[in-house]
């Protein structure tokens, strides 16, 4: 079996499972936000009655992230709604906005976007800082009512997105029927050159079978190349399976994964023990492919859509407005490292908009020093508009006071995961996918450009 039937299988009973059989699996953690988490409560308050108790409060995760630093009323609502859930069910696994138990949400515009407005418990993105907090453990069964949900599958787990309905029953049961998907294997060689990121690697694989090519399908990531990423890259690439259409992403896990996931149990006292599933010999894919990750070139996701590929070197033509790093895909330590290393002593040539995955990427930053300086300073000094309030911002458009949407037609470059258009705000507007490298060079030129001409 593949990892995904592995997991299946095992979550369900059965000694064995094949595509296209429904099975019933255990939930091994539930995931909602300020998005989707209130109509996913009111599930299961419809189904389940008025007073129900959840299935097993140490196995749900709340993260608002969404539409928080929003001076919105409905959104700030949606964070009081979770709270008062949590109060009333005693969920551990709430990464509030504010201290307060029993306090209310308000955000407070005349405070500005960049100064930190967010309390010592809030964790920010919910699928980065759900490893950060030790949720990611392999061998598990993770369902969020996100679809970039899948981004857990780095640490080789079954991971995938669901809508409210099915995670109010889950609230309820701790069990949801699921179909198995087939496996596509994507079989990686060599090591990437300078200049070329994770980010080039799943945008070039999206082009390579389209936007829709994995739909409904598991989407395994082995070989040599696979072997030799650190885990956010791995996460880079199992986030962005549902570009493609993907039930979920997988790497199988090995010790780099291991002592990322201990590392973060330890310093944050979730469940410590897991069981992973080793490759088998013998597996049956729907697909198999090989890519040698040496011979690909920084690559840029067109408008309208992840599929639409092209390389950096061929888009020069291409005037921008803005650049942007930041959310899941694009907002960690490591993202912001390679933009800084291209911007470092240099100027940004277009408005370019910096957001932090969680709030440990901050402080990250601001503790990093490079020459006596902080890599937070090395950004800002280029240009860079940093924010400290840790969220998904403008990966997904949000209230028109989003830090860094897109309110006017315009191009913009993005290290983020989606580019369908209005996504990140105007539907006038055309997002360009591209690694954080690309993106900060083609910040400082002020048109999309390959960052090899920045990396000697």
């Amino acid at each position: 079996m593949t990892l995904t039937e592995k997991l299946l299988a095992r979550a369900s009973g059965k000694s064995a499972v094949r595509p296209g059989d429904n099975v019933w699996v255990n939930v091994d953690v539930l995931l909602t936000h300020d998005v989707c988490g209130p109509g996913t409560i009111g599930v299961f308050k419809r189904e389940f009655g008025q007073n129900a108790k959840v299935w097993d409060r140490d196995k749900i995760v709340i993260i608002p992230d969404h539409y928080i630093f929003t001076a919105d009323s409905l959104s700030n609502r949606n964070v009081d709604i979770l709270r008062d859930f949590v109060r009333e069910q005693g969920l551990p696994y709430f990464y509030d906005v504010i201290d307060e138990p029993e306090g209310h949400w308000k955000f407070d515009a005349s405070r500005g976007q960049l100064k930190r407005q967010y309390g010592s418990g809030f964790a920010g993105v919910c699928h980065t800082a759900l490893p950060r907090k030790g949720h990611t453990r392999p061998g598990e069964i993770l369902f969020g009512t996100d679809s970039h949900t899948c981004m857990a599958g780095a640490f080789g787990l079954f991971a995938t997105g669901i809508g409210n309905t099915d995670a109010g029953f889950i609230l309820g049961t701790g069990k949801l029927l699921i179909k198995v998907p087939e496996t596509m294997r994507f079989y990686l060689e060599g090591e990437m050159q300078p200049g070329v990121m994770a980010k080039d690697v799943i945008l070039h694989v999206i082009g390579d079978i389209g936007f829709d090519g994995a739909t409904y399908r598991a989407m395994q990531w082995e070989g040599p190349g696979a072997r030799g990423m650190d885990m956010d890259d791995r996460m880079t690439i199992a986030n962005m399976a549902i570009e493609a259409g993907g039930k979920n992403g997988i790497f199988p896990a090995d010790q780099k994964t291991f002592d990322y996931v201990d590392e973060r149990i330890a310093a944050n006292g979730t469940k410590s023990q897991y069981e992973p599933v080793d490759l088998d010999r013998e597996q049956s894919f729907v697909f198999d492919r090989t890519y040698d990750v040496s011979k690909l070139e920084p690559t840029v996701a067109m408008h309208p859509d992840p599929g639409n590929r092209a390389l950096a070197k061929d888009l020069g033509n291409i005037s921008l407005d803005r650049a942007y790093i930041g959310s899941c895909t694009g907002g960690k330590t490591t993202d912001f490292l390679a933009f800084a290393e291209i911007v470092r002593g240099k100027s940004v040539k277009i408005d370019t908009f910096g957001v932090p995955a969680t709030p440990d990427v901050v402080a990250e930053l601001k503790n990093t020093r490079w020459d006596e300086h902080s890599v937070w300073d090395i950004l800002t000094d280029a240009g860079v508009t940093m924010t400290e309030n840790a969220s998904c911002a403008a990966c997904l458009g949000g209230p028109v006071d989003t830090f860094g949407r897109l309110n006017t037609p315009m191009n913009c470059i993005s290290a983020t995961n989606r580019n369908f258009p209005g996504r990140m705000g105007s539907k006038e507007s055309h997002v360009y996918l591209a690694s954080p490298y690309t993106v900060a060079a083609s910040a400082l030129a002020g048109r999309i450009t390959d960052p090899r001409e920045y990396l000697g």
